[in-house]
């Protein structure tokens, strides 16, 4: 007794789901793969050196934190066309000039595109430095004395200033 086997048109077979499930997970992979080089392409590196060793430091920073907060000095920066200013008063609110300054202009995802400056003394607590082309967005504003007594800043701002009337 033979018993015929139909073909009928639209049923699922064996090689149909083996095709599936190679072509859902090729796919899979087939993102993943995409998503691992994008994101190796796009990762500029460590935006801290020594992250490790700066953890382990870390009480020496707090440290640092809380002699300059003795200090009372404040500063400030802006944006002057081409040019970025900080100001630095103590607690009178008198400027602090006399001071060596060094800094640099850091774009929060991207290292590579940090800019050095170089800061001159005003006079009155003001220091000012030169800057060229710098793309427009967010940026970190780094600056440290040099010698003498220490202090820092670190403030948040956007390039081009907002002109807000």
């Amino acid at each position: 007794m033979n018993a015929a086997v139909s073909k009928r048109k639209g049923e699922l077979r064996g090689w149909h789901v083996l095709a599936l499930l190679l072509a859902f997970f090729s796919a899979v992979v087939a993102v993943n793969v995409a998503f691992a080089v994008f994101a190796a392409q796009s990762f500029p590196g460590e935006d801290v050196r020594r992250s490790y060793l700066q953890g382990l430091a870390y009480n020496d920073t707090l440290a640092d934190r809380r002699k300059q907060a003795a200090l009372g000095w404040r500063a400030g920066a802006s944006f002057e066309g081409e040019t970025i200013r900080i100001r630095i008063v103590d607690s009178t609110g008198a400027g602090v000039p006399g001071l060596s300054l060094e800094g640099a202009l850091r774009r929060p995802l991207d290292a590579r595109m940090d800019v050095p400056l170089a800061f001159a003394d005003r006079g009155d607590g003001d220091y000012v430095a030169q800057f060229q082309g710098l793309p427009a967005g967010a940026w970190e504003l780094r600056a440290r004395t040099r010698g003498g007594v220490e202090f820092s800043l670190a403030k948040r701002l956007t390039w081009p200033p907002s002109q807000l009337p």
